[in-house]
């Protein structure tokens, strides 16, 4: 088993954390207290969960449930797009983070079955 922070999962992950986190300073008000702490925490769930997974035995469901924290944090994302919290640029940058820790999730999780 290696060590959590040296899978380029966990990785690529906290470079997502670390690119919400620098990204909600900028919200209003209004969504800097709601969407913007939800998005933190699902962030820091999703790293949790790859914590867990690497060093679980039956790591396919856990692996799964930060795929799910994943799949929100898409579509907070795309929602502070909508209500124009983002531009469009910064949607893409977070996006391209999103997609690399999806590619690896995803990956991982057919090779641990």
């Amino acid at each position: 088993m290696a060590l959590y922070y040296h899978l380029p999962v966990y990785k690529a992950s906290y470079d997502l954390l670390l690119a919400i986190f620098l990204l909600t300073k900028n919200f209003s008000r209004e969504y800097k207290y709601t969407i913007g702490e939800d998005l933190k925490k699902t962030a820091a769930e999703m790293i949790l969960n790859i914590y867990r997974a690497n060093s679980a035995a039956a790591k396919k469901e856990i692996i799964q449930k930060a795929r799910e924290n994943l799949e929100v944090i898409r579509l907070y994302t795309r929602l502070l797009k909508d209500l124009k919290q983002i531009s469009a640029e910064k949607l893409i940058q977070v996006n391209e983070l999103i997609e690399s820790v999806s590619r690896q999730t995803a990956g991982w999780q057919n090779s641990s079955k």
